[in-house]
């Protein structure tokens, strides 16, 4: 059996058929105060990047490395594509979704839901059918270091957003603090990070994972798949075989469908969130706190995220 390399700690043979070994993890830049919301843009060859502290998004390339994308960028958290290509971003400091048009101008998407302001959108994700599926917990509105103190005006949720009525619907409302979310290859199964109240002595910290019903619009089940340990659940992605790869304290964990631990990529520094992208959609770029890493792998992320 080949040696694995110093980042790879493996807890099931599985994860032996993921990862390379000869592939190391690469710092490809440092010097941020604190990183969120990776998404790859292929047609463009780059990796966009929300530095939330910053109040910037930055853009990083193999050719160029990394330059300011957007400044300010109302302190930007998660993003993602929709399904003509177009960034789709959530803001703490405005407290709303926007997408940005192909002319360059940007459309709000989303501010309230329920009659009331949302609190301060978290993460993203676009489902097949073009809906728009985020979570909305009270993390941003908590300090001045991730867009400014605000008062929240309802409970945190996790929401679909229409693409034809524009209407944002709560799914789930049972969250104290809904974080990071993703679907399975199938998009039947969704897994959300549940990633506890703020400020809480003994937070709820898990990933949930519920099914998606019939309708496509809703949500059943929402029991606890996987618990992270060091740390929490923040960002991850779906590979094409339906793993997590899901950041931690000490890197990226690596969760099979069941439920299993299939190993570790060590990190020095806390993973929040991580993509998948390059060429064939297997190389992992990692937010690691203040710093930008990425690691080739054995596997792809499952083609609707990429």
């Amino acid at each position: 059996m080949a040696p694995t390399p110093a980042c790879i700690e493996i807890q099931d043979p599985r994860f032996e058929q993921l990862v390379l070994f000869n592939a190391e993890l690469e710092l490809l830049a440092e010097g941020f105060r604190w990183l969120e919301g990776p998404v790859w843009f292929g047609d463009h060859r780059c990796l966009l990047f929300s530095d939330i502290p910053n109040n910037r998004t930055l853009r990083w390339s193999e050719q160029h490395g990394v330059s300011t994308f957007l400044e300010p960028s109302d302190f930007a958290n998660g993003q993602t594509r929709d399904l003509q290509g177009r960034l789709i971003q959530c803001h703490h400091r405005s407290r709303c979704l926007t997408r940005l048009e192909h002319d360059g101008s940007t459309t709000t998407l989303v501010s309230q839901a329920r009659g009331q302001r949302l609190n301060a959108p978290n993460d993203v994700v676009v489902k097949g059918d073009g809906s728009i599926w985020f979570s909305d917990p009270l993390y941003g509105l908590m300090n001045d270091y991730e867009g400014g103190r605000q008062n929240s005006e309802q409970p945190p949720a996790l929401y679909r957003l229409d693409p034809t009525s524009g209407i944002a619907e709560a799914v789930a409302t049972d969250f104290d603090g809904p974080n990071g979310l993703a679907f399975s290859p199938d998009e039947q199964l969704l897994y959300v990070a549940e990633s506890g109240a703020p400020g809480a002595s003994e937070p709820r910290q898990s990933i949930r994972r519920f099914r998606v019903n019939a309708d496509g619009r809703s949500l059943s089940g929402g029991d606890v798949f996987h618990r992270i340990t060091p740390g929490w659940a923040d960002g991850f992605r779906v590979d094409e075989h339906g793993n997590l790869w899901c950041g931690a304290a000490d890197g990226v964990h690596v969760i099979a469908p069941d439920g299993t631990l299939l190993g570790k990529v060590l990190v020095p520094r806390r993973v929040s969130n991580l993509c998948f992208g390059d060429r064939f959609g297997s190389r992992l770029f990692l937010c690691a706190s203040t710093a930008l890493y990425a690691l080739f792998t054995a596997t792809r992320g499952a083609t609707w995220q990429r």
